[in-house]
């Protein structure tokens, strides 16, 4: 460290383990401004808690252009960021032997598609059983840019979400794969099973999201000024049925939680949502009613969105590549008993 006693301004809960030696270093982009910094920070580094940021913030080992300031402050184009970590209580991920469904692969990446109940890479509370640790196990190299608890990690989908994610064998083509999110030329498709019905064939939300205000799982539909960052998702109804709907969802942003928030927005909740729609399963019963001969069997517990779609160029030879993933099971389920118990008459 470069300024003596940080850690001991810290406190007992922050020490062990201590500060790193060396600080981190960057600047703010565009699409950040406006964020607070607490937010900001959380948001950048998923495995410390929006609580040690803020004590991280508070002890000065956050310095912007240089001066220590509040976790309120809104961060601006161009800010010189230096921050201290305290050193992970965990060492890297451990290869474990967790079977991958592959969908893509070549010497710059690989595509595979993710299961439920999976979380992308370690972070507190799941330190084991994520793709990252069966991705450790598979594969002899993979892109560090990301950091060592996220090898090959080029974006995420949330814990239950299903479907097509992009691992980076390589720096070269991990940092290339970065600037096509970034610059919005992945084009993604999700689909979604929904309650109620859409009145349009096909709309798009556009409303900013940021950190739910009382809840630190969830996010919100939040103006600018309260940290919200442009968000929009184009959507369009492939099925309806009595009291529900099938869709195809096209996020043309990529904030956390962006297709539930939005599509709860417009009253149309994903099924089995529980952050968001307060259900966290779909029986059979639920469907069918007293048609169901057995009425107890779940048919789906997490929310029913999946990554059905990723269409991007590839990093190194610029070779158009367009894959899908079909339906999983439970999804599958669910809309077969759609289609048998609630088809519009």
């Amino acid at each position: 460290m470069s300024e003596p006693g940080l850690n001991a301004r810290l406190g007992d809960d922050m020490s062990p383990p201590e500060l790193s030696t060396t600080p981190s270093e960057f600047q703010v982009k565009a699409r950040m401004e406006g964020k607070r910094l607490d937010a900001y920070l959380a948001s950048r580094y998923t495995d410390y808690s929006r609580s040690v940021i803020q004590k991280l913030i508070d002890a000065q080992a956050v310095l912007i252009n240089g001066q220590p300031t509040k976790a309120s402050y809104r961060v601006r184009l161009n800010d010189e960021v230096r921050i201290w970590l305290p050193e992970l209580g965990d060492d890297a991920p451990k290869p474990e032997d967790i079977p991958l469904e592959v969908i893509y692969e070549d010497e710059a990446l690989t595509v595979v598609n993710k299961p439920p109940n999976m979380v992308v890479h370690p972070a507190k509370g799941n330190w084991s059983g994520t793709l990252v640790n069966a991705l450790q196990f598979h594969y002899d190299t993979l892109s560090n840019v990301a950091g060592e608890n996220r090898p090959g990690i080029v974006h995420r989908l949330d814990r239950d979400t299903t479907g097509l994610l992009i691992v980076a064998k390589d720096d070269l083509a991990h940092r290339k794969l970065s600037g096509y999110f970034e610059q919005r030329t992945i084009h993604k498709e999700y689909l979604a099973l929904v309650y109620g019905v859409p009145t349009r064939d096909s709309d798009y939300v556009e409303r900013h999201i940021g950190f739910h205000p009382t809840v630190r799982e969830k996010m919100a539909i939040r103006l600018p000024e309260d940290g919200g960052k442009e968000a929009t998702t184009f959507y369009e109804v492939l099925e309806r049925f009595q009291g529900y709907a099938f869709v195809r969802c096209k996020p043309a942003t990529g904030r956390t939680h962006q297709i539930r928030v939005h599509l709860t927005h417009v009253g149309h909740p994903i099924l089995a949502d529980k952050a968001y729609s307060g259900r966290e399963r779909i029986t059979l019963a639920d469907l069918a009613g007293a048609q169901a001969a057995d009425g107890e069997q779940v048919l789906i517990a997490r929310q029913a969105l999946h990554a059905h779609r990723l269409r991007f160029p590839h990093p190194l030879t610029q070779e158009d590549i367009d894959l899908t993933a079909p339906l999983p099971q439970d999804m599958s389920m669910t809309l077969e008993a759609l289609r048998t118990h609630r088809r519009q008459g």
